[in-house]
Protein backbone atom coordinates (compact mmCIF):
# COMPACT_ATOMS: atom_id res chain seq x y z
CA UNK A 1 0.00 0.00 0.00
CA UNK A 2 1.21 3.44 -0.36
CA UNK A 3 3.08 5.16 2.58
CA UNK A 4 3.95 8.90 4.16
CA UNK A 5 6.49 10.05 6.31
CA UNK A 6 6.01 13.15 9.20
CA UNK A 7 6.75 15.94 7.01
CA UNK A 8 7.69 19.70 8.59
CA UNK A 9 6.62 22.79 6.53
CA UNK A 10 7.91 26.18 6.28
CA UNK A 11 5.11 27.88 4.64
CA UNK A 12 4.07 30.78 5.87
CA UNK A 13 0.81 31.44 3.41
CA UNK A 14 -2.15 33.42 4.57
CA UNK A 15 -4.75 31.03 4.53
CA UNK A 16 -2.90 28.44 6.57
CA UNK A 17 -1.67 30.36 9.18
CA UNK A 18 -3.84 33.07 10.88
CA UNK A 19 -1.28 34.73 13.30
CA UNK A 20 2.39 34.54 13.38
CA UNK A 21 3.69 36.85 16.04
CA UNK A 22 7.26 37.28 17.12
CA UNK A 23 6.65 35.73 20.81
CA UNK A 24 3.85 33.13 21.63
CA UNK A 25 1.93 30.30 19.65
CA UNK A 26 1.26 29.87 16.37
CA UNK A 27 -2.03 29.97 15.20
CA UNK A 28 -2.74 27.48 12.14
CA UNK A 29 -6.48 27.85 10.09
CA UNK A 30 -8.57 24.89 11.75
CA UNK A 31 -8.84 22.85 8.72
CA UNK A 32 -5.19 23.45 7.44
CA UNK A 33 -4.53 21.98 11.37
CA UNK A 34 -6.64 18.91 11.01
CA UNK A 35 -5.24 18.04 7.97
CA UNK A 36 -2.04 18.17 9.30
CA UNK A 37 -3.12 16.36 12.08
CA UNK A 38 -5.09 13.37 10.40
CA UNK A 39 -1.87 12.80 8.58
CA UNK A 40 0.35 12.90 11.46
CA UNK A 41 2.39 15.99 9.69
CA UNK A 42 3.61 18.90 11.68
CA UNK A 43 3.68 21.99 10.39
CA UNK A 44 6.16 24.75 10.80
CA UNK A 45 5.69 27.68 9.54
CA UNK A 46 8.50 29.92 8.08
CA UNK A 47 9.76 33.32 10.27
CA UNK A 48 8.68 36.39 8.89
CA UNK A 49 10.71 38.10 6.59
CA UNK A 50 13.09 34.94 6.83
CA UNK A 51 13.15 34.00 2.70
CA UNK A 52 16.21 31.55 3.55
CA UNK A 53 13.86 29.56 5.79
CA UNK A 54 11.62 28.33 2.97
CA UNK A 55 14.09 28.42 0.24
CA UNK A 56 14.13 24.64 -0.05
CA UNK A 57 10.71 24.30 -0.32
CA UNK A 58 10.47 27.22 -3.27
CA UNK A 59 13.49 25.74 -5.18
CA UNK A 60 11.76 22.33 -4.90
CA UNK A 61 8.66 23.72 -6.35
CA UNK A 62 10.22 25.49 -9.18
CA UNK A 63 12.23 21.99 -10.37
CA UNK A 64 8.74 20.93 -10.12
CA UNK A 65 6.95 22.95 -12.57
CA UNK A 66 10.40 22.10 -14.77
CA UNK A 67 10.46 18.65 -14.98
CA UNK A 68 6.31 17.97 -15.19
CA UNK A 69 3.95 20.96 -15.53
CA UNK A 70 6.54 22.43 -18.62
CA UNK A 71 7.25 19.61 -19.81
CA UNK A 72 3.27 18.59 -20.35
CA UNK A 73 2.78 22.29 -21.14
CA UNK A 74 1.92 21.65 -24.95
CA UNK A 75 -0.16 18.30 -24.71
CA UNK A 76 -4.03 18.21 -24.65
CA UNK A 77 -5.71 15.91 -22.56
CA UNK A 78 -9.68 15.17 -22.74
CA UNK A 79 -9.86 12.79 -19.74
CA UNK A 80 -8.30 13.56 -16.35
CA UNK A 81 -7.11 9.65 -16.19
CA UNK A 82 -5.29 10.26 -19.17
CA UNK A 83 -3.57 13.84 -17.57
CA UNK A 84 -2.86 11.16 -14.43
CA UNK A 85 -1.02 8.86 -16.47
CA UNK A 86 1.24 11.45 -17.66
CA UNK A 87 2.13 13.27 -14.62
CA UNK A 88 2.70 10.32 -13.06
CA UNK A 89 5.18 8.76 -15.61
CA UNK A 90 6.75 12.38 -15.95
CA UNK A 91 7.26 12.58 -11.81
CA UNK A 92 8.49 8.78 -12.01
CA UNK A 93 10.87 10.18 -14.85
CA UNK A 94 11.92 13.05 -12.46
CA UNK A 95 13.03 11.32 -9.08
CA UNK A 96 14.45 8.73 -11.40
CA UNK A 97 16.90 11.07 -12.66
CA UNK A 98 20.60 11.27 -11.47
CA UNK A 99 21.46 14.79 -9.32
CA UNK A 100 23.82 16.98 -11.78
CA UNK A 101 26.23 17.84 -8.62
CA UNK A 102 26.54 14.54 -6.77
CA UNK A 103 25.83 10.96 -7.06
CA UNK A 104 22.53 9.22 -6.79
CA UNK A 105 19.05 10.37 -7.56
CA UNK A 106 16.21 11.14 -5.36
CA UNK A 107 14.40 7.64 -5.74
CA UNK A 108 18.00 6.00 -4.49
CA UNK A 109 18.05 8.66 -1.38
CA UNK A 110 14.43 8.27 -0.51
CA UNK A 111 15.28 4.24 -0.69
CA UNK A 112 18.33 4.34 1.54
CA UNK A 113 17.10 7.11 4.18
CA UNK A 114 13.24 7.22 4.49
CA UNK A 115 11.41 4.95 2.98
CA UNK A 116 12.14 2.96 6.58
CA UNK A 117 11.00 5.99 8.74
CA UNK A 118 7.67 5.45 6.75
CA UNK A 119 4.06 4.41 8.24
CA UNK A 120 1.03 3.50 6.91
CA UNK A 121 -1.62 6.05 5.86
CA UNK A 122 -5.11 6.38 8.06
CA UNK A 123 -7.55 3.84 7.11
CA UNK A 124 -9.83 6.42 5.93
CA UNK A 125 -8.96 9.82 3.76
CA UNK A 126 -9.43 13.10 5.30
CA UNK A 127 -12.46 14.97 4.59
CA UNK A 128 -13.09 18.46 4.48
CA UNK A 129 -14.85 19.77 7.38
CA UNK A 130 -16.43 22.96 8.76
CA UNK A 131 -16.46 24.22 12.23
CA UNK A 132 -19.29 25.80 14.18
CA UNK A 133 -17.97 27.39 17.81
CA UNK A 134 -19.57 27.93 20.77
CA UNK A 135 -23.11 26.07 20.74
CA UNK A 136 -24.66 25.38 24.34
CA UNK A 137 -25.82 21.83 25.25
CA UNK A 138 -29.48 22.47 26.46
CA UNK A 139 -31.49 20.73 28.98
CA UNK A 140 -32.42 17.84 26.67
CA UNK A 141 -28.70 16.60 26.71
CA UNK A 142 -28.47 17.63 22.52
CA UNK A 143 -26.82 20.03 20.53
CA UNK A 144 -28.93 21.84 17.64
CA UNK A 145 -27.39 21.93 13.90
CA UNK A 146 -29.42 22.67 11.14
CA UNK A 147 -32.55 22.38 13.19
CA UNK A 148 -32.00 18.96 13.86
CA UNK A 149 -30.66 17.91 17.05
CA UNK A 150 -27.70 15.02 18.40
CA UNK A 151 -27.47 13.78 21.84
CA UNK A 152 -24.09 14.10 23.87
CA UNK A 153 -23.77 12.53 27.40
CA UNK A 154 -25.77 14.19 29.99
CA UNK A 155 -22.92 15.62 32.10
CA UNK A 156 -22.29 17.97 29.38
CA UNK A 157 -25.70 20.32 29.77
CA UNK A 158 -25.51 23.87 29.93
CA UNK A 159 -21.59 23.92 28.46
CA UNK A 160 -20.39 25.21 25.07
CA UNK A 161 -19.02 23.04 22.69
CA UNK A 162 -17.66 22.85 19.30
CA UNK A 163 -18.76 21.30 16.10
CA UNK A 164 -17.11 19.73 13.14
CA UNK A 165 -19.07 18.76 10.21
CA UNK A 166 -18.03 16.90 7.33
CA UNK A 167 -20.19 15.87 4.59
CA UNK A 168 -20.94 12.18 6.21
CA UNK A 169 -20.72 13.13 9.93
CA UNK A 170 -21.11 15.41 13.07
CA UNK A 171 -18.29 15.46 15.88
CA UNK A 172 -19.34 17.14 18.99
CA UNK A 173 -15.91 18.61 21.06
CA UNK A 174 -15.76 20.38 24.33
CA UNK A 175 -12.30 21.55 24.46
CA UNK A 176 -9.67 19.09 22.84
CA UNK A 177 -11.81 16.54 23.86
CA UNK A 178 -14.52 14.40 21.48
CA UNK A 179 -17.41 13.86 23.25
CA UNK A 180 -19.77 12.32 20.61
CA UNK A 181 -20.11 11.48 16.80
CA UNK A 182 -23.22 11.04 14.97
CA UNK A 183 -24.03 10.35 10.96
CA UNK A 184 -24.97 13.60 10.00
CA UNK A 185 -29.03 14.58 8.61
CA UNK A 186 -29.14 15.55 4.87
CA UNK A 187 -29.83 19.11 4.66
CA UNK A 188 -33.30 18.26 3.40
CA UNK A 189 -34.18 16.97 6.81
CA UNK A 190 -35.68 19.22 9.51
CA UNK A 191 -36.35 19.03 13.03
CA UNK A 192 -34.97 15.23 13.64
CA UNK A 193 -33.06 13.94 16.68
CA UNK A 194 -30.65 11.10 16.51
CA UNK A 195 -30.00 10.07 20.16
CA UNK A 196 -27.86 7.19 21.74
CA UNK A 197 -29.73 5.45 24.23
CA UNK A 198 -26.65 5.65 26.49
CA UNK A 199 -26.97 9.64 26.40
CA UNK A 200 -30.16 9.13 28.14
CA UNK A 201 -30.11 9.74 31.82
CA UNK A 202 -31.53 7.39 34.51
CA UNK A 203 -34.10 9.82 35.91
CA UNK A 204 -35.48 11.01 32.60
CA UNK A 205 -36.91 7.87 32.47
CA UNK A 206 -38.73 8.42 35.79
CA UNK A 207 -39.79 11.21 35.14
CA UNK A 208 -43.47 12.32 36.80
CA UNK A 209 -44.86 12.86 33.28
CA UNK A 210 -44.60 10.04 30.94
CA UNK A 211 -46.55 9.27 27.63
CA UNK A 212 -49.12 7.36 28.90
CA UNK A 213 -50.38 10.16 31.76
CA UNK A 214 -49.67 12.87 29.20
CA UNK A 215 -52.29 11.18 26.55
CA UNK A 216 -54.25 10.80 29.32
CA UNK A 217 -54.64 14.67 29.96
CA UNK A 218 -54.77 14.93 26.03
CA UNK A 219 -57.44 12.70 25.87
CA UNK A 220 -59.19 14.48 28.84
CA UNK A 221 -59.37 17.36 26.85
CA UNK A 222 -60.96 16.21 23.23
CA UNK A 223 -60.14 13.73 20.07
CA UNK A 224 -58.83 16.21 18.28
CA UNK A 225 -56.32 17.73 21.34
CA UNK A 226 -55.60 13.69 21.36
CA UNK A 227 -54.74 13.50 17.73
CA UNK A 228 -52.10 16.66 17.75
CA UNK A 229 -50.51 14.82 20.84
CA UNK A 230 -50.65 11.39 19.67
CA UNK A 231 -48.62 12.79 16.78
CA UNK A 232 -46.13 14.54 18.30
CA UNK A 233 -45.00 11.47 20.10
CA UNK A 234 -44.68 9.46 16.56
CA UNK A 235 -42.14 12.35 15.40
CA UNK A 236 -39.59 11.84 18.02
CA UNK A 237 -37.11 8.86 18.36
CA UNK A 238 -37.69 8.50 21.50
CA UNK A 239 -41.11 9.05 24.22
CA UNK A 240 -38.77 11.19 26.21
CA UNK A 241 -38.59 14.20 23.24
CA UNK A 242 -41.65 14.24 22.81
CA UNK A 243 -42.69 15.15 26.32
CA UNK A 244 -41.75 18.92 26.35
CA UNK A 245 -43.19 19.71 22.77
CA UNK A 246 -46.51 17.48 23.99
CA UNK A 247 -46.73 19.32 27.18
CA UNK A 248 -46.16 22.98 25.78
CA UNK A 249 -49.13 21.85 23.72
CA UNK A 250 -51.50 20.90 26.60
CA UNK A 251 -50.50 23.90 28.81
CA UNK A 252 -52.30 26.21 26.21
CA UNK A 253 -55.82 24.57 27.97
CA UNK A 254 -55.10 25.99 31.38
CA UNK A 255 -54.15 29.94 29.70
CA UNK A 256 -57.30 29.62 27.14
CA UNK A 257 -59.84 27.39 28.43
CA UNK A 258 -59.72 23.26 27.19
CA UNK A 259 -62.68 23.98 24.52
CA UNK A 260 -61.10 26.57 23.21
CA UNK A 261 -57.50 24.24 22.50
CA UNK A 262 -59.44 21.77 21.30
CA UNK A 263 -61.09 24.20 19.06
CA UNK A 264 -58.29 25.12 17.17
CA UNK A 265 -56.70 21.42 17.31
CA UNK A 266 -59.38 21.04 15.23
CA UNK A 267 -58.33 23.77 12.93
CA UNK A 268 -54.84 23.06 13.14
CA UNK A 269 -55.02 19.43 11.94
CA UNK A 270 -57.14 20.89 8.66
CA UNK A 271 -53.82 22.27 7.77
CA UNK A 272 -50.53 20.95 9.06
CA UNK A 273 -50.02 17.33 9.59
CA UNK A 274 -48.05 17.60 13.02
CA UNK A 275 -49.50 20.78 14.32
CA UNK A 276 -46.90 22.36 17.72
CA UNK A 277 -46.83 25.03 20.07
CA UNK A 278 -46.12 27.65 17.91
CA UNK A 279 -49.47 27.03 15.53
CA UNK A 280 -52.35 26.71 18.29
CA UNK A 281 -50.63 29.66 20.34
CA UNK A 282 -51.01 32.02 16.95
CA UNK A 283 -54.31 30.47 16.67
CA UNK A 284 -55.83 30.90 20.31
CA UNK A 285 -53.64 34.61 20.81
CA UNK A 286 -55.51 35.55 17.52
CA UNK A 287 -59.16 34.35 18.05
CA UNK A 288 -58.67 32.53 15.11
CA UNK A 289 -60.37 29.51 16.68
CA UNK A 290 -63.45 31.77 18.13
CA UNK A 291 -64.38 32.77 14.73
CA UNK A 292 -64.08 29.19 12.90
CA UNK A 293 -66.08 27.75 15.87
CA UNK A 294 -69.08 30.77 14.78
CA UNK A 295 -68.34 29.61 11.04
CA UNK A 296 -68.97 26.09 11.91
CA UNK A 297 -72.14 26.69 13.92
CA UNK A 298 -73.53 29.20 11.26
CA UNK A 299 -72.92 26.32 8.48
CA UNK A 300 -74.94 23.65 10.76
CA UNK A 301 -78.04 26.29 11.04
CA UNK A 302 -77.79 27.04 7.81
CA UNK A 303 -77.69 24.07 6.07
CA UNK A 304 -81.27 21.93 6.34
CA UNK A 305 -80.89 17.83 6.49
CA UNK A 306 -83.90 18.05 3.90
CA UNK A 307 -87.76 19.16 2.67
CA UNK A 308 -90.88 17.79 3.95
CA UNK A 309 -93.52 18.22 1.55
CA UNK A 310 -96.26 16.35 2.94
CA UNK A 311 -99.40 13.79 0.76
CA UNK A 312 -100.67 17.38 0.34
CA UNK A 313 -98.11 18.62 -2.31
CA UNK A 314 -98.68 15.69 -4.03
CA UNK A 315 -102.49 15.36 -3.82
CA UNK A 316 -102.84 12.91 -1.87
CA UNK A 317 -105.06 12.37 1.15
CA UNK A 318 -107.91 15.22 1.06
CA UNK A 319 -106.63 16.79 -2.30
CA UNK A 320 -107.07 13.97 -4.68
CA UNK A 321 -108.29 14.86 -7.83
Amino acid sequence: GRLYINILFTLNLKTGVVTHPREGDIILNQCYEDFSNHYCTAIMPAGVKKPKQKASVEGTVGKIATAIIARLRNNEYTTLHELKTDVAAALEDFNNRPFQKREGSRREVFEANERFTLRPLPAFPYEYAVWEYGRVIGSDFHVTYRTCKYSVPYRFVGKKVDLKITDSLIEVYCGHERISSHKLFPSYVRNKYDTYQEDIPERFQKTEWNEHNIREWAASIGKQTLTVIERIFKSYRTSEQGINPAMSVLKLSKKYSSERLETACTMALEHVCVPRYSHLKAILASGQDLEYKEKKKNENVSSPSGFVRGAAYYGGDDHAE
